[in-house]
């Protein structure tokens, strides 16, 4: 990636509920770090070939520090099962700058929060800023257990009656009921949700289904379960001039990178946007989660790490 990395080094790791990490990192430098605001998230180089995105979880006021909370998920593609081998109190790493694709509207006079699992992260950030502004929220905290929760001591000392706990081991009586929870449906109430992509689809269906505006349900997804299958099409890459047929089973990825055209990639899952590439001619199959309704429709854009191709040809700018 060409952007300027930071070094930093951790000053801080606690192993929290089952398999949860909380790793609190500062600059090797000994200055601040760069200020971010909430629902903020870091590129974190696991390894020289692993790249992962994470959500910064403390209060946004202190940017001496930068903290994240970590699930160790076998699922994963190696890199969180890294990081809990291989992070510890005094290794030095390298982290880009915070990016915000998931910022909250404090003009919201009511903000629902919902949490699920490590998916709780943003949403720390949030509610402390909420706070700070003196807006009302509440905060719904999902998981499956309560020792698979993390941050409790936390949420409990700095936000209190605000924060509602779900467990889904607990009894139906204190289960998370979005419908209830998002009542009454008002134009002033905006919702937030990060967690499993299952997860977050059921909130964002029932809210949007509520009568919810879609532009006041917020939502990040840092994973998802995409098929990046299709029929088989052409790829022409303008600024390299070079044509490639992309496969039924092979990414846009795959095949420059077979043609000699590296391209910048993270989560591999299409949710970061790190591949995100300008479409000049034909029509994109989206199939990713960075990508908004409005800006799916333009059909100028595309992120080559899961999308595909509706025309039998895309020209790339690249």
């Amino acid at each position: 990636m060409s952007e300027q990395l930071i070094d930093v080094v951790i000053s801080k790791r606690e192993d929290q509920a089952d398999a949860v990490a909380v790793f609190e990192l500062m600059a090797k430098d000994g200055n601040n770090l760069p200020a971010f605001d909430a629902g903020s998230h870091i590129d974190v180089h696991v390894t020289p070939d692993i790249v992962r995105q994470y959500s910064l979880s403390n209060d946004p006021d202190n940017s001496a520090v930068y903290r994240l909370g970590i699930l160790n998920d076998p699922a994963s593609r190696g890199g969180s099962v890294a990081i809990h081998k291989n992070f510890h109190t005094g290794a030095e790493i390298q982290i880009s700058a915070p990016r915000n694709h998931f910022p909250l509207d404090l003009s919201a006079e009511r903000t629902i929060l919902v949490g699920g699992g490590i998916g709780i992260t943003p949403m720390l950030t949030m509610a402390y800023t909420l706070r700070a502004a003196g807006k009302a929220f509440e905060l719904h905290y999902c998981c499956r257990t309560r020792s698979s929760a993390g941050f409790l001591d936390e949420l409990a000392a700095e936000f209190g009656d605000c924060v509602k706990l779900h467990f889904d081991d607990e009894g139906d009586g204190q289960r998370f009921d979005p419908q209830g929870a998002f009542a009454p449906v008002t134009a002033d109430t905006h919702i937030y949700v990060c967690g499993p992509s299952g997860f977050m689809d059921w909130v964002i269906s029932t809210a949007e289904n509520a009568g919810f505006d879609k532009h006041n349900v917020h939502f990040e997804y840092f994973n998802a379960d995409i098929d990046s299958s299709g029929k088989a099409f052409e790829v022409v890459a303008e600024q390299s001039g070079v044509s490639v047929m992309v496969g039924e089973n092979q990414t846009i990825v795959e095949a420059l990178e077979a043609a000699g055209i590296k391209v910048d990639v993270s989560c591999e899952q299409g949710v970061c946007g790190t591949c995100l590439c300008d479409v000049l001619e034909g029509t994109p199959d989206h199939k990713d989660k960075f990508l908004n309704e409005e800006e799916r429709e333009d059909n100028d854009q595309i992120i080559l790490c899961c999308s595909r191709a509706k025309s039998s040809k895309l020209v790339l700018d690249i």
